[in-house]
């Protein structure tokens, strides 16, 4: 069978079925895609009182929230599922029964399906793909961030190291439940050897996990944005429609997402009497901490406008002069960055992980010393003061996603990863 002339049935799989974060995104905008190629897609994923409408969700794993109380029988049974969901499995397997498929696309499946899963599409001969959100396949808590700064410690395979840092959550017992599964998973079963291929969206995310011996196939293909759907703008609204002083954050409310030194350079802009507001749309466990700091230290130029996303993100996108990502964790390829390319907005973001393989000074954006809200300060009054060359880079940002991360170079490449995966099992 050769991918890309013929027309396939594709698993695709995660455990969000709506639109959640990054990975969920790229999840159902691929989805979409392969619909639109004329492809048959089948879903496997969890419960979810917010779930989108699916044919297949009759199979899809229980819900469960990791974050709420549970009785001590309860967190047994969670964690059993953590380490190996044989009731996914179970439930994958009949799903295949009903709705045969030829490969399978993973993304985001840690903790609420578990890889346990692989084994069953192992069993029936099925190719798999899947893309990589984050550093899970080298650090047990994902994000390789803890006690505000970089963590590389469990490097070599040492994960024992989150325990002793207690790098899931600053809890010592989720600790020990995340370094089990990386035991588990990587040294005892291997299962990931299971994954025929693994995508990476950024350059950055593939260098690290084989500086870190993880000695799989991984192949880079960026996110997309599909510049031809309903969201599309003209010129002139992306141009004229921003706010010459308003600068937007986009994204989870999270210590690692540095949002404290965005907090700190906004109180400095205010204090210099320079009028630029800076807006931040997002939902998370900081948002408490952040309201706090607005209020006693006084700082009157930031806005929360709480979770968006469509045409509502878009708006808000659209009124801005520029997006700011000030991450001082490792990003891979974020999609608040595409989305505001896309909308023709330059990015103010840090220099880490997968954020200046996309934002180029001076071309597409400015970047700047990740927790140092001095540089930040000067990247903000620098587009503020000069809205044309903002301009300009917002143009050169558009044009970079019309050439490089449109959606059918990505579904084109994404046929070629298929079609390799699909040789392996012949």
């Amino acid at each position: 069978m050769e991918a890309g002339k013929v027309k396939m049935k594709i698993l695709l799989v995660n455990k969000y079925h709506y639109y959640r974060a990054g990975p969920e995104t790229v999840y159902l905008r691929t989805a979409e895609l392969l619909k639109s190629h004329g492809h048959e897609i089948v879903f496997f994923s969890m419960h979810h009182p917010e779930n989108l409408s699916c044919e297949t969700d009759e199979f899809f794993v229980p819900y469960v929230e990791l974050t709420a109380q549970h009785s001590i029988l309860n967190q047994i049974k969670i964690a059993g599922r953590i380490l190996y969901s044989f009731k996914a499995k179970r439930n994958l397997s009949n799903l295949l029964d009903r709705y045969p498929v030829e490969i399978a696309h993973l993304h985001d499946i840690g903790y609420h399906i578990s890889p346990s899963i692989l084994h069953e599409l192992k069993k029936r001969s099925i190719p798999v793909v899947m893309t990589l959100h984050n550093l899970k396949m080298v650090c047990a808590s994902y994000h390789m961030f803890a006690d505000g700064k970089i963590c590389e410690e469990c490097r070599n395979g040492r994960y024992y190291m989150a325990i002793r840092n207690r790098c899931v959550k600053n809890s010592l017992v989720k600790s020990i439940l995340a370094v089990s599964e990386m035991y588990l998973h990587h040294r005892m079963l291997d299962i990931y050897d299971n994954v025929d291929i693994f995508i990476a969206p950024s350059l950055f995310l593939r260098k690290k996990l084989e500086e870190k011996e993880f000695k799989k196939r991984i192949i880079h293909l960026p996110n997309f944005f599909d510049l031809h759907k309903s969201e599309r703008i003209d010129k002139e609204e992306r141009v004229n429609g921003g706010k010459k002083n308003t600068i937007v954050y986009i994204g989870r409310l999270s210590h690692e997402k540095g949002l404290i030194t965005l907090l700190n350079a906004a109180k400095h802009i205010g204090n210099k009497g320079k009028k630029i507001q800076i807006n931040i749309i997002g939902a998370g466990p900081l948002m408490n901490e952040l309201q706090k700091k607005i209020e006693i230290e006084k700082i009157n130029n930031v806005q929360f406008l709480g979770y968006m996303k469509h045409e509502n993100l878009y708006k808000e996108i659209r009124k801005s002069l520029a997006v700011v990502l000030p991450s001082e964790c490792y990003e891979n390829n974020p999609l608040a960055v595409v989305e505001a390319f896309a909308l023709g907005k330059p990015v103010i973001g840090s220099r880490r992980g997968g954020i200046p393989e996309l934002v180029k000074d001076y071309e597409r954006g400015l970047t700047f010393e990740p927790g140092n809200p001095e540089d930040l300060i000067s990247k903000i009054e620098y587009l503020v003061d000069n809205p044309d060359k903002a301009e300009i880079m917002g143009e050169k940002a558009r044009i970079f996603v019309e050439k490089e991360l449109n959606s059918e170079k990505y579904y084109q490449e994404l046929m070629i990863i298929y079609k390799q995966a699909l040789k392996t099992k012949k």
